[in-house]
């Protein structure tokens, strides 16, 4: 089977390149046809018949995904070089339009394989990932690439004026596309191009998968429970329950993904703090330091082939920040700031280390712990009395549901009928306030083995008015998992992040326009996290929270006084978060402001060198993400773009300051905010939607107060 599907796609794509317009679709059409034929039990093949389109999770497997991958890349060739021969004259309709329906097959099996390589993988997945990788970057080549084509787009480019403002979007977006991935090049510099992507795109799996492979082998195992004392006897449980899962004996302690980890702050043992804190930094070092070296060399060569003298300037050619400078500006600015506040908030844990009769010097490991005492000193504040009444459920159900529907008019309803892909998903269909149907949203709450660390939302179907889908959206998060029987409880971080990733599942859900290149989230990097910051401040709104602040056992609301300190102790430690978050961004841009002849030997002297350079190696405070597992910038599409965090935090706190000014949670304010911002995607300036909702450009006055940085 696989030898004739391989020979059938081989032979479509040699065909059709000589093909006529007609030619090439009835060819196209039936080499479908035949590997349909050949796959007749393969879903993927055809459109799911489930409401909404959503994926048939319980009938197709890894063993789906290869024939599906080649017949979805044969298919695509095919409609891309009909649409590139095609003998009329270029129009709007008859090239973007056409390349907007094209690669239906492709687009369903890549979106089903990559959003379940990160979230139930395997080494069959990992194979997979590895073998498509530069399969699938050849094929954008030989997209992005086509002479024929780009003539098409550059003479719709050239004629834009007569089209609506929203073609006028689609044109632009194609024209930029094909310029950044080198249309306007010679055949050797394209010809260079091919090699480098290819080799990209291998770099980046391999860092990717040498991450997951760390949560699975740097793990920590205990076999001393004295050692874990700070813990309490449900997160002692958990990470007994997680070792016999693994085949270990003890209690296994698993590691996130970011450099601080949260089992720091309770753990009294000072060794074992080191020993984890140790096993954090040096993760995936071995492996991922030489790929971090070759892929930034890859990419500053590609960035000089198209004119610009490094990577992080070709980044920004597709970014609201425009310039590196901008970038640079602003995190410079911040960066003496934090650090001021970090050595105030160090001096305030050390003074708590020398009274408690110890007499070390603080060190990173340190932090978290002391912080935490500091924390309950200042505000009178034990974080464990506030965990049961964050209860997930109710968390879920009477915060973040609750906010939405007093926000948008929404609600929820679960659909237990339609399959998941694993056991701790829940499947919620969506409704608009007039009983009309929105999409489906998925939630996949806890951590596990062969899932990806930290928190993300994605889609399997996208909403497109031309196409005439409505999004199936979800959201996936790494909170421990409870032993059987125990209930889930959050901490105030772990509310955020659920807050925070469904303000990307509401923007995705909210999407209503016509094209999918422009729709729901398709948008700049440094716009993307704008909606899911501005929903992290509805967690805490007074209405909100009186809801689902309850005692996961009595039913009690959280008191007053409590929910107060818990409050109030939210600008604490600001100095500690801002610092680690910029020394990550400021990594991130300089591994991309270099040109290809600058010779790095060793990572980590090229971050110690690179902190230095703005001011902000301060050794308490490491980088939030060290560079060995650092996946938003070497395998995630943040390259040269982590400071879009807070970038558009600017945008958020002063959206959510607009609305607090303006009645708060209402259905005016959300309506407003789901109409200009939300629905639109990216089909018109970015900038322009935000002063269509605000009246005016943001200042980071909000910003300032909300991170504790000014009075």
């Amino acid at each position: 089977m696989r030898k004739t599907l391989i020979a059938t796609t081989i032979a479509s794509v040699l065909v059709l390149s000589a093909c006529t317009s007609n030619d090439s679709n009835n060819m196209a059409k039936e080499s479908v046809t035949q590997v349909q034929n050949i796959n007749a039990n393969n879903v993927l093949f055809k459109s799911s018949p489930l409401q909404y389109m959503a994926p048939e999770f319980n009938k197709f497997s890894t063993k789906d995904y290869e024939a599906a991958f080649d017949a979805g890349i044969a298919q695509h060739k095919a409609q891309v070089l009909a649409i590139a021969n095609n003998p009329a004259p270029a129009t709007f309709k008859n090239t973007l339009v056409e390349m907007e329906l094209s690669g239906e097959l492709l687009n369903r099996v890549s979106t089903a394989f990559y959003n379940l390589s990160g979230l139930i993988s395997d080494s069959e997945y990992q194979r997979i990932d590895e073998k498509m990788a530069p399969v699938l970057s050849a094929h954008s080549d030989d997209i992005y690439l086509n002479g024929a084509l780009f003539k098409r787009v550059q003479t719709i480019y050239d004629n834009k004026s007569k089209l609506n403002a929203e073609d006028q979007r689609l044109v632009d977006f194609y024209y930029k596309q094909f310029v950044k991935a080198g249309a306007k090049l010679n055949d050797a510099e394209k010809a260079k191009m091919r090699e480098i992507n290819s080799e990209l795109a291998k770099l980046s799996t391999a860092f990717s998968q040498n991450v997951l492979k760390s949560f699975k082998e740097d793990v920590i195992v205990v076999t001393d429970k004295s050692k874990l004392a700070g813990l309490s006897e449900g997160e002692i449980a958990s990470l007994a329950d997680a070792a016999k899962k693994a085949g270990k004996t003890g209690y296994m302690i698993t590691l996130v993904n970011t450099t601080q980890q949260p089992i720091l702050s309770s753990l009294e043992n000072r060794d074992l703090r080191e020993q984890v804190f140790t096993a954090s930094t040096k993760r995936a070092a071995k492996t991922n330091g030489p790929i971090i070296i070759k892929e930034t060399n890859l990419r500053a060569q590609k960035a000089e082939l198209l004119g610009y003298k490094d990577w992080a300037s070709y980044v920004m050619t597709s970014r609201m920040a425009q310039t590196t400078e901008n970038v640079y500006g602003i995190l410079d600015d911040l960066a003496p700031k934090a650090v001021e506040k970090a050595k105030i908030e160090a001096a305030a844990i050390q003074k708590v280390i020398n009274d408690s009769g110890e007499s070390f010097e603080l060190k990173p490991w340190d932090w978290a712990f002391y912080a935490e005492k500091v924390r309950a000193e200042k505000y009178n504040l034990d974080p464990a009395l506030v965990k049961p009444y964050f209860e997930l459920q109710s968390v879920i159900h009477n915060g973040l549901f609750f906010a939405m529907e007093k926000l948008y008019g929404i609600t929820f309803k679960e659909r237990k009928d339609l399959p998941v892909y694993h056991e701790d998903v829940t499947t919620f269909e969506v409704f608009n306030a007039d009983g009309s149907a929105i999409g489906l949203f998925y939630m996949d709450p806890y951590a596990r083995e062969g899932k990806r660390g930290g928190a993300w939302m994605s889609a399997y179907v996208g909403q497109s008015g031309l196409k005439n889908t409505k999004p199936v959206i979800y959201n996936a998060q790494n909170i421990p998992k409870p032993a059987a029987g125990q209930p889930t409880l959050l901490t105030f971080d772990e509310v955020s992040t659920l807050f925070h990733e469904f303000g990307h599942a509401a923007h995705g859900l909210f999407s209503d326009v016509k094209y999918p290149s422009l729709a729901g989230t398709a948008t700049a990097r440094d716009f993307v996290e704008f909606p899911s910051q501005a929903n992290e401040d509805w967690m805490i709104e007074p209405t909100v929270l009186a809801n689902y602040a309850k005692h996961y056992k009595t039913g009690e609301p959280i008191p007053q006084d409590l929910l107060n300190k818990m409050l109030e102790s939210q600008k604490f430690n600001q100095g500690f978060g801002t610092t680690e978050y910029l020394a990550a961004a400021l990594l991130d841009m300089e591994w991309h402001s270099f040109g290809s002849d600058k010779k790095i030997a060793d990572v980590e002297e090229f971050e110690q060198s690179a902190l230095e350079k703005h001011g902000i190696a301060y050794y308490p405070v490491p980088p939030r993400y060290k560079s060995n597992y650092f996946s938003h910038t070497f395998a995630g599409g943040y390259s040269a773009g982590y400071y879009a965090y807070l970038w558009t935090e600017v945008f958020a706190a002063d959206a959510f300051a607009h609305m607090e000014n303006n009645g708060g949670l209402t259905r005016k304010n959300g309506d407003k905010f789901r109409k200009e911002i939300l629905s639109k995607g990216n089909s018109r300036d970015l900038m322009q939607s935000y002063i269509e909702f605000r009246g005016q450009k943001p200042t980071t006055d909000a910003l300032l107060k909300r991170r504790g940085l000014v009075d």
